[in-house]
């Protein structure tokens, strides 16, 4: 006959309930939402953009091919891709308010939000420096690096910093990227283009406050994001007026990247005065 002791028994019970329990929660902890999937979207996005600027704009140069074409439908891919990002970065914040998220979610935001609209936009920056004819690629490097860790420090302080809701402080990364990328393909001369590109990365790290794409601005910008779509198409296959048509959206971005900033100035400036006087409004009843 076997003698059982009840308290080891019993330990040995809890001993098994323990790791089925931890067996149980890891898989969970570990299990993709809907937005995840979004998210990682995004960072496959970027990645690809990435891949159509080496393969298709850096390569070629290197290698003396004179396929203008192939640059320009690489170029439209590759931005085309960073909308697509930002469309899956937009939607994957609604999914997740929506539906759930999992514990990864922020940090799988984050990390795609890098690839995406930090590495794919400087190392555009990057590429136009070796190719264009009056670039400098060593200026050219350091002002992508500048873009990169423009979009590190803001993701960073966005994971620490509490913002009142409704608002973001600097520009968002999707948008600075876009608008990064608009300055190269207005193709200005080499200086102004630098600046406006080092001006747009100290928007991003930057106190300015910026509204969040909700509600009817969110289908706003899903609406530019996707006529952007078409005019890069437009322009990469060379449809008449396509070189026209891409400037003009080009330069309407880069007109709201530095209007928006001058809005909420002035905002801050006219609450600053409100409520200064009505602080020495309130003294004088004193």
């Amino acid at each position: 006959m076997t003698v059982i002791d009840p308290n080891t028994q019993t330990a040995g019970w809890a001993a098994e309930t323990e790791e089925e329990d931890d067996t149980e929660d890891m898989p969970l902890s570990l299990r993709l939402s809907i937005a995840d999937t979004l998210t990682l979207g995004n960072a496959t996005c970027g990645f690809m953009a990435v891949y159509f600027t080496t393969t298709g704009i850096l390569i070629p140069h290197l290698t003396g091919s004179d396929e203008t074409g192939m640059a320009r439908h690489s170029a439209a891919t590759a931005v085309i891709l960073m909308l697509c990002a930002a469309i899956f970065d937009l939607f994957d914040g609604l999914v997740a308010r929506k539906l759930r998220s999992s514990p990864m979610g922020a940090e799988l935001d984050n990390l795609s939000d890098l690839i995406s609209f930090g590495l794919a936009p400087a190392y555009f920056v990057l590429v136009y420096g070796m190719v264009a004819d009056d670039a400098h690629q060593r200026v050219s490097a350091v002002a992508a690096i500048v873009v990169l860790l423009a979009v590190v420090l803001r993701l960073a302080r966005f994971s620490c910093v509490t913002m009142k809701d409704g608002v973001f402080q600097g520009m968002p990364s999707p948008f600075g990227a876009l608008t990064v990328v608009s300055i190269v393909l207005l193709e200005l001369p080499f200086i102004p283009t630098l600046l406006a590109i080092i001006g747009t990365a100290w928007l991003m790290v930057s106190r300015v406050e910026y509204p969040k794409p909700r509600g009817v601005l969110a289908v706003a910008m899903l609406g530019w994001i996707i006529s952007a779509m078409g005019l890069l198409a437009a322009w990469a296959f060379d449809a008449p007026g396509g070189q026209l048509l891409l400037q003009t959206g080009c330069a309407l971005q880069v007109v709201l990247g530095a209007v928006i900033p001058l809005f909420a100035t002035a905002r801050r400036v006219n609450t600053f005065r409100d409520n200064r006087r009505e602080a020495r409004a309130a003294s004088q009843l004193h």
